[in-house]
């Protein structure tokens, strides 16, 4: 019996995330404004000879409206027993107004709010490219139930719900098509860029665009299940999660600002006691200091590059699920693949049709597939899908029988056939001479051959293969391009992986491997050539992808295995965007270094302007806020807004 499931709890919290974010991005600018505007009441009330109790109230609100997200965030880490940078700002704000210097401390913390939102705004436009897939769920559907048809809210579909899906209508739950036929724009879920034709037996994906026909879903999946739930919840995590780079810069960020404080104290302090200099200068000195060596554009540094390529790379098919797997994956020496399923589409096709004399290649494929028809084998399936295609009428067999090893047999047209290895056929007739040639050819190439043999005549041979995809032989060739190795770690014969590793050019097979055999060669790669990559389905190669610095999952459209197990998938099971991913990755670390090297240089460059040339706080403040704001939107763009206009490019000319 069907069950009524209620709609995600994750999507619940991505909502609740987002009202939360709504509220701060409501506040924060608004406390902004009113602290300018306290800043400048009270500068003309100074003007005017406002009386000092109006002075001091303005100024208190320039303190509160300026300071209250930095108060908050400092104590909430002092809670935690951490020293970050809001709380170096506010305690550099209350040192400018012990020495009466209340308009630059007001200044300080208007700069630094100010900071802060446009920094919000920037990290939040990376989010809200993730919570805009929410926008991909239609608020309804229409579902038949029975002989009735109804519209429903989403959460109301129940699984094996029939719904209805108009052209130009998205698609609510993940399916399969029961009737109809159109084609699907699967842009959002696997940044296909073309529209997919689907027909009934194809799955579709919720979230994506129905374009032309009508369609007949069945659903699969409840609202929580769906990919596009399970992508928006994973990529929320990643967002969340930190790469090394980041963590370091978080232990680093501690022991600097305890080094900070101590020596803005002992600044304080040791001058004016020495006589070197008085003591409301050298105090208004230290705040100075204190706020331009502040890290903010250090710390921020990291976060804001791996957030923004996150969000950027999950709008185009490729799901990281975190900063540490973008950031290593920047560094993979190799990238070890597994074979079926991966660089291969997974499913045999013929590739050579031989007839024996005086027989035709129609016939030889008319009597097997007609057979195979009833089989449920692999290469059966095959056989009978090239004659169907071909036209091949199939004719109905009599007292089918599979006899396990040793293939099939029945009879047609009143005549015994049978369908199986030469080997098992070879003690009914010897194999002629042309035909062991041709066996021993298409045998060296790594197909499998199947024979068809009549009473004791031989109609000819029929060979398979898993072939390779289109898209394996050029993502092969720019990986070798870019001096990074290729292997392929297979469970398959010797014989096939090799001749499928030339064809692609790999440049090391591993074959006839367990899945804890694909593990221990990951790690004998790691000790000969450093990080390794492996890419494979999610499954049998599980062990892989966990000895493995970066686990590379072909999505599938989205299975379950794939998306919890790896670090990486590749939604769709679109093999190429191996090579965007990597790209991606070198260019976010590139920004994360930019950023980084800029943000020291600023630190750098501030210091020794306010030990050297006494520089005012309201500059030193504008040059270390500057300077947060520049690597923040540094890498919004390079690697967000950039690459989503080049996408938008070329949907519109596909």
């Amino acid at each position: 019996m069907s069950e009524l499931v209620p709609v995600s709890s994750s999507n619940h919290q991505t909502l609740e995330s987002a009202s939360h974010w709504a509220r701060e991005a409501w506040l924060a600018p608004r406390l902004v404004a009113l602290c300018l505007a306290a800043v400048i009441l009270s500068l003309l009330g100074e003007r005017v000879n406002a009386t000092e109790s109006t002075i001091l109230i303005l100024n208190l609100v320039s303190y509160l409206a300026g300071g209250f997200y930095g108060v908050k965030t400092a104590i909430e880490s002092l809670r935690q027993g951490e020293i970050d940078v809001d709380l170096l700002m506010v305690l550099a704000a209350l040192g400018a107004a012990f020495i009466g210097e209340w308009h630059e401390g007001a200044v300080l913390l208007f700069l630094f709010s100010l900071s802060n939102v446009l920094q919000d705004y920037a990290i939040g436009r990376s989010r809200r490219a993730i919570r805009g897939l929410l926008d991909l769920y239609p608020d309804e559907a229409t579902v038949r139930r029975g002989d009735r048809t109804t519209r429903v809210n989403l959460s109301e579909i129940v699984i094996g719900d029939i719904v209805l899906i108009e052209p130009g209508e998205r698609i609510p739950v993940d399916g399969t098509v029961v009737a109809g036929d159109s084609a699907v724009d699967e842009s959002p879920i696997t940044g296909e860029s073309l529209p997919v034709d689907k027909v009934v037996g194809d799955n579709v994906y919720a979230g994506t665009l129905n374009k032309q026909g009508i369609l007949d879903v069945r659903a699969l999946h409840a609202a929580e299940q769906t990919t596009l739930s399970r992508i928006i919840r994973l990529v929320e995590e990643a967002q969340e999660s930190k790469a090394p780079t980041q963590r370091f810069l978080d232990r680093f960020e501690q022991t600097y600002a305890k080094a900070i404080i101590f020596g803005i104290l002992m600044l304080i302090v040791i001058p004016p006691a020495l006589g070197v200099t008085d003591f409301e200068s050298n105090f208004y000195r230290a705040m100075v200091l204190m706020t331009v060596a502040s890290p903010c554009a250090l710390v921020i540094s990291v976060p804001s590059a791996f957030i923004s390529a996150i969000a950027s790379a999950a709008r185009n098919g490729l799901l990281f699920k975190g900063g540490a797997s973008l950031e290593q994956l920047a560094d993979v020496k190799v990238v070890a693949f597994d074979k079926t399923g991966t660089l291969t589409v997974g499913q045999p096709k013929i590739t050579d049709i031989v007839a024996s004399p005086p027989h035709t290649a129609n016939e030889l494929i008319q009597t097997a597939a007609s057979i195979e028809a009833r089989s449920e084998h692999p290469l059966a399936k095959a056989i009978v899908d090239h004659a169907q295609s071909a036209g091949v009428e199939l004719l109905p067999p009599e007292g089918f029988e599979a006899v396990p090893g040793q293939g099939v047999r029945a009879r047609l047209a009143g005549k015994a056939v049978r369908i199986g290895r030469i080997t098992q056929l070879q003690n009914t007739a010897p194999l002629p001479e042309n035909l062991a040639r041709a066996q021993s050819e298409l045998e060296a190439a790594g197909k499998t051959v199947v024979a068809v043999l009549r009473e004791d005549q031989w109609l000819g041979l029929v060979a398979l293969a898993d072939e390779e995809r289109m898209e394996s032989a050029p993502l092969i060739k720019s990986l070798s391009e870019r001096g990074i190795v290729t292997v392929m770690l297979t469970g398959d014969n010797s014989r096939v992986a090799r001749s499928i590793a030339n064809a692609l050019g790999i440049d090391r097979v591993y074959a006839e491997l367990l899945p804890d055999q694909k593990a221990r060669i990951v790690r004998d790669l790691q000790k000969h050539y450093g990080a390794v990559a492996m890419v494979g389905d999610g499954i049998n190669d599980a062990p892989a992808l966990a000895a493995a610095e970066v686990g590379i999952a072909m999505g599938g459209g989205g299975t379950d295995v794939a998306l919890e197990t790896s670090d990486v998938v590749l939604m769709g099971d679109r093999i190429e965007r191996l090579t965007d991913a990597i790209q991606l990755a070198k260019r976010a670390k590139q920004v994360v270094w930019q950023n980084i090297l800029f943000s020291l240089g600023v630190i750098v460059l501030l210091v020794l302007s306010v030990l050297v040339v006494a520089l005012p706080l309201p500059l030193g403040v504008l040059g270390h806020e500057g300077s947060t704001v520049i690597v923040v939107l540094n890498g919004l763009i390079s690697l967000l807004i950039l690459p989503e206009i080049r996408r938008q490019r070329m949907l519109r000319l596909s």
